[in-house]
């Protein structure tokens, strides 16, 4: 039924305001996935340019660490990557990363100027991993004296202790995190603190707490204590091989644990002497908190997973770990999709010479008092304000780990930025609230009346599948990098497959006549001029039904027929095509750019200066 004017025309979905930079932010789905808002579309189309450096530098200025993150980061965008709903498997944003960082320059140039006359400042930055780190790259450019207390001989924290070399070279690893330290971050390793009223007692400005969460929980089940020679914490036996203070396991090693711990676990045992080695989970496999990337290849080297498993005792005799009992378990869900894990009545015992539990880690903060200021939760975790970083002491922050529990590295860097802003508010006597807005611009791509200034061809390849090293030759040597990465050739195979998703089809209403071309050309039929309604009405009733609520539909105001243009976001390829054929240019295909803000503007400035 076709409304009777134009006023009831205009009830239901209100018309998108395309003012508001959260609308086309949200529909770079990758970009908003990420905790540091990486521009990854942009950054992917200078790869397929061979644009290799300026890759990077947009990279570097946002995520920090581009090589190891290319290695190893959690891959939150790749999820949300809307790729992911035409095909199987989403662009694989993380390994093009690397190849940003393989394939780079010098970029010496391009860092941001560190003042050799400072601001009078001193920042102290307990534990070097990736937050304490991002803290100081962002700190100073601006003037602050930073200075880096790290237990260990080198920096880099967990990246260095816990992640093994044959899935990220030390190399890799010593390049990105001195760069931060040659900016003139004065380091002292070696130094574990025992006490943080001892560091306030130096007199620094402000202190950041970036020490992770280097606790393993441990599992007290019959035969703990007897075993307890072959019985290793997970993350202490990695940090051991990380620092050569072990080089070996037994034949037969059992893994507990269902996490990305324990496939680097499973993975190293393999090569310091693992014959038969096995992970055993409690849960369901599909319930595991590995990345579904960590199991695969873990497998792919022969390590079997066994679900449904509970450990219950250690046997131990005659003073010897001998093997693990386990009760098998099966998963029930209620309602509301609550697990619960039943045993079945079934045990079953694997024999093993050494066990590797990782099963969770925790906070380790005995070292901070707990009467100078900072106020701990029930469960013993620092209270600290999820925006500002800010302890309830005024001038420790925390981020990481250390602030939330095990997180993985690119929810680190976040922090670190965030940290940063907040303690250049706080030494500058300025309200930590006092943030600056990120910054946004749409900017049309044409360059003709049918060209674009970017590749808007649709590629149907799919998934291009990164080179691994032969199994028998990485199975031998802990330092063999195991994925090979991507060449230029593959890299721009697999760049080609992003959707551009951070270039927008903007409308003008005023210039529409309703011919409808745009609606008869565009190829998912994702634009569709209708008669407005209530938003689940309107979803349901477009030429294909808008089922992922998640995703905003782009609604005009009324057209001259009444009509309003209702487009699916989540379907747009984003290949132009609708601007190629409109006559009047009511259509345009504009690049939305969104850069969250920093403490140090000149991080910015020389890693985006090609975009000027």
């Amino acid at each position: 039924m076709k409304p009777k004017d134009a006023t009831a025309a205009r009830r239901g979905v209100p018309p998108t305001d395309i003012s508001n930079p959260n609308y086309f932010h949200k529909i770079v789905d990758c970009q908003w996935a990420c905790p540091t808002h990486t521009p990854v579309p942009e950054y992917i189309r200078l790869i397929a340019q061979a644009r290799y450096t300026d890759a990077f530098m947009l990279n570097w200025e946002s995520n920090v660490f581009p090589g190891i993150l290319g290695r190893t980061c959690d891959r939150p965008c790749e999820p949300a990557c809307r790729r992911g709903r035409l095909d199987e498997k989403p662009v694989a944003i993380c390994r093009l990363k690397r190849v940003a960082a393989d394939y780079k320059g010098d970029i010496e140039h391009r860092l941001p100027k560190v003042p050799k006359r400072k601001n009078g400042k001193r920042i102290a930055l307990i534990g070097a991993g990736p937050a304490s780190l991002t803290v100081a790259r962002d700190l100073m450019p601006l003037g602050y004296r930073c200075v880096l207390i790290e237990k260990d001989p080198q920096g880099g924290g967990l990246m260095r202790s816990n992640i093994p070399r044959f899935r990220l070279p030390e190399s890799v690893l010593d390049e990105e995190v001195d760069r931060i330290v040659d900016m003139g971050l004065e380091t002292r390793y070696g130094q574990e603190v025992a006490s943080l009223k001892s560091v306030l007692d130096e007199d620094f400005d402000a202190v950041f707490v970036g020490t992770g969460a280097p606790r393993g929980k441990d599992l007290q089940i019959t035969g703990r204590e007897a075993g307890a020679a072959n019985i290793h914490i997970g993350i202490d036996w990695l940090s051991s091989i990380a620092f050569g203070h072990a080089d070996s396991i037994g034949k037969r090693v059992v893994v507990i644990g269902g996490g990305n711990t324990a496939m680097d676990c499973c993975r190293t045992a393999l090569r310091v002497g693992g014959k038969d080695v096995r992970v055993t989970v409690r849960s369901p496999r599909k319930d595991m908190k590995a990345s579904e990337w960590e199991i695969e290849d873990a497998e792919k080297e022969g390590v079997p997973i066994f679900d449904n498993h509970a450990p219950q005792e250690f046997i131990v005799e005659n003073g010897k770990l001998t093997g693990v009992r386990f009760a098998k378990m099966k998963a029930e869900y209620d309602e509301a999709g609550k697990r619960t894990l039943v045993p079945t009545g079934e045990e079953v015992v694997f024999e093993c010479d050494d066990v590797l539990m990782a099963i969770g880690q925790d906070n380790a903060l005995p070292w901070i008092e707990r009467d100078i200021g900072i106020s701990f939760n029930e469960w013993d975790m620092p209270v600290v304000d999820g925006t500002t970083m800010q302890s309830t002491r005024p001038n420790v922050f925390f981020g990481g780990d250390a602030a939330w529990g095990p997180e993985n590295i690119i929810w680190a860097v976040a922090h670190g930025h965030q940290a940063a802003i907040s303690i250049d508010l706080f030494c500058k006597g300025q309200s930590l609230s006092n943030r600056l807005a990120p910054g946004a611009s749409l900017v049309s791509q044409k360059m003709g009346i049918h060209e674009w200034s970017y590749d808007n061809d649709f590629s149907g390849d799919r998934r291009v599948p990164v080179p691994h090293a032969d199994n028998q030759k990485a199975l031998k040597d802990l330092d063999v990098e195991v994925e090979l990465g991507y060449d230029d050739r593959l890299a721009f195979q697999e760049a080609e497959r992003c959707l551009n998703c951070d270039v927008q089809t903007v409308f003008e209403r005023d210039l529409c006549i309703e011919c409808d071309a745009c609606m008869d050309v565009c190829p998912v039929d994702c634009i569709n001029f209708t008669f407005n309604a209530d938003e689940a009405n309107l979803r349901e009733r477009l030429r294909v039904p808008a089922a992922n609520e998640e995703q905003d539909l782009y609604v005009s105001d009324a057209l001259k027929t009444g009509r309003v243009m209702a487009k699916d976001e989540d379907l747009c390829l984003h290949c132009g095509l609708c601007a190629e054929r409109c006559p009047t240019g009511a259509w345009d295909m504009q690049k939305f750019t969104y850069v969250e803000a920093q403490a140090s503007p000149s991080c910015a400035a020389y890693s985006t200066s090609y975009l000027r």
